[in-house]
């Protein structure tokens, strides 16, 4: 099969992520194989193929928004067909045993393990995902649609829950890609004010053209004080800038698994008035199952942008230039 490989992390321009041909991977006893048609491109796979993120596989296939086909399974699984769709997200594998999987936070699992990062991802013709770590995906929502779901959208739903928002309340979001725009939809369709803050003027337009009240530069202070905001850019400049745009009491939850160097938080007018600030870190398989259910409840889709698989390259470059708005989707173009 062929799959692409982080060979040597580094800039996306200069060629760390190589296109190879591999055997198709072999199930595990208690794994699915998965035949790929359609995997979403999300920015933690830039972090990975960058370096920001230090490969904890050696030469690992990224890609952890992939939607499938079962092609195989391991002689421990029951329950799946072969033919049956399903989808393969970040979260790849726990203890089940620790205290933290023991209360419901998974998500904070010491041993836990991720698709595209310690395991081979959908960046490929196939991939392997553990039966129990599987999402049956809704009906009635196609392919190139229901993948930036299985990150970007389970994250923004995360991220949503983490940043305390109240019942219509007004929330900022920082950054308007992938998760974000999920992330808008879902918060509109809850009954809140959106107000979002980012670089790019096509994202501006995303915003707007999606119900957003407010759309303006991310330094730019949004038209009224935010009850809670959430920063997808990973940048840490945006961090007080954030938080002095939060009324008394509100909440800032930083949604990215990267984030560059906060500067000095002045408490006084940064942090104080009960401000909180929260991190956001991957998500248990309940989020999974309940933001999908609410997805296909609110109709909430993704604004795609597709590449051919073979030019999984051409679509980190233009992630990282900004060149799209919504989510990048590469299609399985290989026999």
């Amino acid at each position: 099969m062929r799959a692409w490989a982080v060979v040597e992390p580094g800039p996306v321009a200069e060629g760390g992520l190589r296109f190879v041909e591999r055997p198709v991977p072999a199930p595990g006893e208690d794994e699915l194989l998965v035949r790929v048609r359609a995997c979403g491109v999300c920015r933690t796979d830039l972090h990975v193929a960058e370096g920001d993120l230090p490969v904890r596989r050696p030469a690992v296939t990224p890609g952890h928004e992939a939607v499938g086909v079962v092609a195989g399974a391991g002689a421990a699984v029951r329950g799946f067909e072969d033919g049956e769709r399903v989808g393969v997200a970040w979260l790849r594998r726990t203890d089940g045993t620790c205290a933290y999987c023991a209360r419901g936070s998974e998500n904070l699992c010491p041993a836990s393990r991720y698709t595209g990062w310690d395991a081979d991802g959908g960046y490929a013709q196939y991939t392997t995902v553990p039966a129990a770590y599987a999402y049956r995906l809704p009906e009635g929502i196609d392919d190139v649609s229901c993948a930036p779901l299985l990150c970007a959208g389970i994250i923004g739903f995360r991220a949503l829950r983490r940043s305390a928002l109240p019942a219509g309340g007004r929330l900022g979001l920082y950054g308007f890609g992938g998760s974000a725009h999920l992330c808008a939809q879902l918060a509109l369709a809850e009954g809140a004010t959106v107000h979002v803050l980012t670089r790019g003027a096509h994202a501006r337009r995303l915003a707007l053209d999606l119900g957003a009240a407010s759309a303006g530069d991310a330094y730019e202070s949004p038209p009224e004080p935010l009850d809670s905001a959430i920063l997808f850019a990973p940048v840490g400049d945006l961090v007080p800038v954030a938080l002095r745009a939060l009324d008394r009491g509100g909440t800032l939850a930083i949604a990215g698994i990267h984030l560059s160097d906060v500067p000095v938080l002045r408490y006084e007018s940064e942090l104080f008035y009960e401000k909180q600030l929260r991190s956001v870190t991957a998500n248990t398989r309940e989020d999974g199952r309940g933001f999908l259910a609410l997805a296909a409840e609110h109709a909430v889709r993704a604004t795609t942008h597709t590449y051919p698989l073979s030019r999984a390259d051409a679509a980190l470059r233009d992630l990282k230039a900004g060149r799209f708005d919504g989510a990048a989707v590469l299609v399985n173009d290989l026999s």
